[in-house]
């Protein structure tokens, strides 16, 4: 509980995935990955219960091993590939709040987002009340400007590929671009029931370093985390 409001955490974790098998129960460091956010939401002190959505009876026993909530199991039909995060989010709050009622924030927590810890959860709730926020997304900065991408045509031709008032600059003389990192997603609960959306005039960003902001979708992601996990350690 923060400032007299409840936050309810939610970690989806669906078991099939296509860029890499079984990846939210796949061992990082000593733990499977979705221990990683259970371990930072049961960590913060503003959050009051966690609960995970998963459609497997054998992701919802590791949940429960490492302290997490499964208080359903989540239809096969919000299960698939084309399920949209909305959707999963919405059976949640209408789970719970015919179980015991509305919270006053959600939180989702992506388990694909290791990196992200209870200190950085801390911060965007306290974010979110300082700037008066209905929401609070994590962000950070992107890799490269997008002012130097572009789509090409089937031939391949690059005429007009970068705006000519962009050419020749230097990384550092373009205006910084961010992205949404999927690490932290907070809601007031009746703005979200109500809109399904995160984008509106009282949503603002939490910036995180790109470190904190690692996202596992690929084999290959798991890897530069496990490198990166040991790069922390030493």
């Amino acid at each position: 509980m923060y400032k007299n409001k409840r936050f309810l955490a939610l970690l989806p974790a669906r078991s099939g995935s296509k860029g890499s098998l079984d990846k939210n129960i796949r061992t990082l460091g000593s733990k499977p990955l979705l221990a990683w956010s259970i371990d930072a939401a049961k960590d913060c002190k503003s959050i009051d219960r966690l609960i995970v959505s998963t459609d497997s009876e054998k992701y919802a026993k590791i949940a429960k091993a490492h302290g997490a909530q499964v208080p359903f199991i989540r239809p096969a039909n919000l299960a698939i590939d084309k399920t949209s995060m909305m959707d999963v989010i919405v059976h949640a709050m209408q789970f719970i709040e015919k179980a015991e009622g509305p919270y006053d924030y959600l939180v989702l927590l992506q388990p694909t987002s290791p990196f992200r810890t209870n200190r950085h959860l801390q911060e965007a709730i306290e974010l979110l009340f300082s700037k008066d926020a209905q929401v609070i997304l994590g962000v950070q900065e992107t890799e490269h400007s997008p002012l130097i991408c572009n789509t090409l045509p089937s031939n391949k031709n690059m005429n007009g590929f970068i705006d000519k008032h962009f050419r020749n600059k230097n990384r550092q003389e373009l205006p910084q671009y961010y992205r949404l990192n999927g690490a932290i997603y907070i809601a007031s609960w009746p703005y979200l029931k109500k809109t399904k959306d995160w984008f509106g005039e009282r949503t603002f960003a939490y910036v995180m370093d790109r470190k904190s902001s690692v996202d596992i979708d690929s084999d290959e992601d798991f890897l530069s985390a496990q490198g990166l996990l040991g790069n922390k350690r030493k």
